[in-house]
């Protein structure tokens, strides 16, 4: 052993000591690496930090962007309420529809790419929910790496020992070549990390900055209206229709505000705010905010007729309409003023719902009350709207809820998301043009469509985990030009040259799945499938199931964050420790070595 292979093995047990130490972050670590490297001579300066301008980093990079225009679109959003409609709030009933959508996607795409595309639909799923992202990232990302098992084109591992195959003058594998023994990790694998790696997933607090907000319920409950909210249909013979809320006066007369309205059954935009010109109709629904008392008087007077309604509903409205609070100061023109007076609908387009006074609900009858300095007010209308509230001097916003950072900036432009999106998946999955092309044309496509802003684009790099990545590409290429991979190669398969042809492809797959934790399962292959095949072909026996244990192994790279950028991904918004990985992980390593050395010799025989 020289003394590059023992430097290059004492960084590499270093570095995971400080990883499982959990006392520096991981990206400072990976830092750290980059620099002893360019300083040890083994590889050059320019080699340490080639990590930085790796295709890998480039593209992951790329879709982050991707991911954020699919958010700031709502249809990340979109997507994740269809898989909670589905999957109901059970955790576990939400992974199970998840979990094959994501081995499926990485069947034909990038693992990573479909990691990076689903993370923002996982974490508006986790928000809603009211779930931990920790107990669904990092089975989201295990799944997406069993997904590569299915497909030849699903990793890289799989082109490599088809072509080492090819070139030996065998029979390159098929397209579904890998499906049968894939379809059964990933259907054990489902079943592990559903019902068994919940209870060694870590149970980690919702850092999120937006979690300081209150609800709209709790903002409700603040000022005493959250019963108050009806759902209410104009009858024919109302004479509400054909006019509009200020020709009739709901508010001063009943103490009634209407918000939204809903036209022949179809909505309207979503949801419609009521503003001070709208005209009703007839059979319009209108949804308004009052008590009992007063709506009953309403509906009596105006032939209204009141519906009841479901919480789908509820939150098909909220997705268009909500609730902030604002507070007057001194200098507001609104002192001294009513509701009535200051025309406020008229002149904000918003609602006044609820008026505090030194932190008590006023009751409903405030529209002719003079507001004074300090009232906070509590106003509805549509979120374009409360957006729009720092425009305005008159009044200081206090909060605004947590729903609101849900609501997509850039709606109209779902389609133009969803399209860019799809356009991409094709690209991948046919190879029209180079992955790294594709991701970024995509990405540009997405900030020239305005589905996000250059800005947003910026922010949505996720710096950790780039340099995470960047970091640690390095110390693979450390261990290749040291030797240091080879000695340990060599050392393994001497010990391993004269068992069994199932406990060779057992030790081939240890050893194989022990090196993709640490380097890329790309270079592991590349390494060991070599002499995979050197080794069948000296022992007389069909090469096939050794070459399918080395890429099922490349595979399995679950007990480390640096073992694949799928990993690695999800590190920073699951908040996960480098342990976490071995906890859940290497039980799912060990469940694949064992289906697939009792399927090898049933569909690929020795």
């Amino acid at each position: 052993m020289t003394a590059d292979m023992i430097f290059v093995f004492t960084l590499l047990g270093v570095t995971i000591a400080l990883f499982l130490s959990n006392k520096i972050r991981m990206d400072t670590i990976a830092l750290l690496v980059v620099i002893v490297l360019a300083l040890s001579g083994i590889i050059t300066p320019s080699e340490a930090v080639s990590g930085f301008g790796n295709s890998v980093v480039i593209m992951i990079a790329g879709l982050f962007v991707i991911g954020e225009g699919l958010f700031k679109t709502g249809v990340a959003a979109s997507a994740g309420n269809w898989l909670l409609k589905v999957g109901g709030d059970s955790e576990q009933r939400l992974l199970l529809f998840l979990l094959p959508v994501v081995a499926l996607l990485s069947a034909f795409m990038s693992s990573t790419g479909a990691v990076a595309l689903l993370i923002p639909v996982v974490l508006s799923m986790a928000r809603k929910s009211g779930m931990q992202p920790s107990r669904l990232l990092m089975p989201l990302a295990f799944a997406a790496l069993i997904g590569g098992m299915l497909t030849l084109i699903g990793t890289p591992p799989n082109i490599i020992v088809s072509a080492q195959m090819r070139e030996a003058g065998f029979e390159p594998f098929g397209f579904f070549s890998f499906t049968p023994i894939g379809l059964a990790i990933l259907i054990v694998g489902t079943v592990y990390l559903v019902f068994v790696a919940r209870h060694l997933l870590p149970k980690t607090e919702i850092r999120d900055p937006d979690n300081s907000h209150p609800s709209l319920i709790e903002f409700s409950e603040r000022y005493a209206t959250h019963h108050q909210l009806h759902k209410l249909i104009i009858q024919p013979e109302s004479q509400l229709a054909f006019h509009t809320l200020a020709d009739l006066g709901l508010r001063s007369e009943y103490e009634v505000t209407v918000v939204g309205i809903q036209r022949k059954g179809t909505w309207l935009s979503s949801l419609m705010p009521v503003l001070a010109n709208t005209q009703m109709r007839h059979l319009d629904i209108l949804w308004a905010y009052g008590d009992e008392a007063n709506i009953h008087r309403l509906c009596q007077a105006l032939h209204l007729r009141s519906l009841d309604f479901h919480d789908a509903e509820l939150a098909k409205v909220n997705e268009t309409f909500g609730l902030a609070e604002v507070l007057l100061p001194p200098s507001s023109t609104l002192i001294n003023l009513s509701l009535k007076d200051c025309r406020f609908r008229e002149k904000h387009n918003l609602s006044v719902i609820g008026v505090r006074r030194n932190r008590t609900p006023l009751n409903t009858e405030f529209s002719h009350t003079k507001l004074e300095t300090g009232d906070t007010l509590l106003l509805a209308g549509s979120w374009q709207h409360i957006q729009q509230l720092e425009q305005h001097r008159d009044f200081v916003i206090l909060e605004t809820p947590a729903e609101m950072q849900e609501i997509p900036a850039t709606a109209e432009k779902a389609p133009i998301a969803l399209i860019i999106t799809l356009g991409l998946l094709i690209t991948m999955t046919f190879g029209f043009i180079a992955n790294i092309t594709a991701i970024l044309i995509a990405a540009l496509l997405m900030i020239l469509t305005k589905c996000l802003s250059l800005n947003d684009a910026y922010k949505s790099l996720n710096a950790s985990s780039l340099v995470l990545i960047a970091g640690m590409l390095p110390l693979a290429l450390a261990m290749e030009k040291s030797g240091a991979l080879s000695y340990v190669v060599n050392l393994l398969a001497n010990e391993y040259g004269h068992a069994s042809p199932l406990m060779l492809c057992a030790g081939f797959f240890l050893l194989t799945s022990l090196l993709s934790q640490f380097i890329s399962n790309t270079a592991t292959t590349v390494l060991i499938a070599p002499i995979a095949l050197t080794v069948a072909q000296m022992l007389g026996i069909q090469p096939e199931p050794f070459m399918i244990t080395v890429a099922i192994a490349a595979s399995t790279a679950f007990a480390t964050p640096i073992a694949s950028p799928v990993n690695t991904l999800v590190v920073e918004p699951g908040q996960y420790r480098f342990a976490d990985f071995a906890k859940v992980g290497i039980p799912l390593q060990l469940i694949a070595l064992l289906i697939t050395l009792i399927l090898l010799p049933i569909f690929f025989p020795f």
